[in-house]
């Protein structure tokens, strides 16, 4: 699932583009490529699957991200931090692709391991943080199940051309019916139906934020609640 929507169109775009290019240019983009490899890497360290472990949300209060992605890293933590193509032009006035966290005051963390570990471990770093709660006033965890976050995680695949992120407030706002993918390259994946600017989206939310990908609506079927 995490090679969804990798079209032959755009790679010969891109080989025609890379041959047209001076060798200046042809070692610039080879930098981009590493860049992109390296955030690729950082957006996760643990294959997608559904292997029923739940997942815990970080909301940070820094804007050292990736610094705290390493020391987890460093922890033998498993992460997953949503990432998006941006567009932007470089100094020549070329127009650049850069892969970039969709949010920066958020991250997730797979459990495995005891909460107290997590707790102790973060409170140790010296970044500001703390693990999103079931609720206001709570000292339990939120735990993020398995297939939710396993749908989540595919559905962020920064390949996939049409995206929509959004809060985790402006998603409840949304109505829908809760549905299952039957057809196609999302079959199996879950979440609301919804409708936004004639065109039927399939909408995906965890603690902190939300993510909306196309889909046609006779692919999906509706579940129970």
């Amino acid at each position: 699932m995490s090679n969804l929507c990798i079209f032959a169109a755009q790679n010969r775009k891109e080989d025609i583009f890379f041959m047209t290019q001076t060798p200046q240019q042809k070692a610039s983009d080879e930098l981009d490529k590493i860049s992109k490899e390296e955030l690729m890497k950082a957006q996760s360290n643990t294959p997608i699957e559904d292997d029923g472990c739940p997942w815990y949300a970080l909301r940070l209060f820094t804007l050292r991200q990736m610094d705290v992605v390493n020391s987890l890293a460093d922890m033998g933590m498993e992460f997953f931090v949503p990432m998006q193509y941006v567009d932007y032009m470089d100094r020549e006035g070329r127009r650049r692709r850069k892969l970039r966290p969709v949010v920066s005051n958020l991250l997730f963390v797979k459990k495995t391991f005891e909460p107290s570990f997590l707790s102790s471990a973060i409170s140790d770093l010296p970044y500001k943080m703390m693990v999103v709660r079931k609720s206001r006033g709570s000292r339990e965890f939120c735990e993020i199940p398995s297939k939710q976050m396993y749908d989540f995680r595919v559905m962020c695949n920064p390949e996939l051309l049409i995206h929509k992120y959004m809060s985790e407030e402006e998603a409840k706002l949304k109505v829908g019916t809760k549905v299952m993918v039957t057809h196609g390259p999302l079959k199996g994946l879950t979440g609301k139906l919804v409708r936004q600017s004639h065109k039927y989206y399939l909408l995906k939310e965890v603690p902190g934020m939300a993510v909306m990908i196309k889909v046609t609506r006779w692919c999906c079927q509706p579940m129970e609640e």
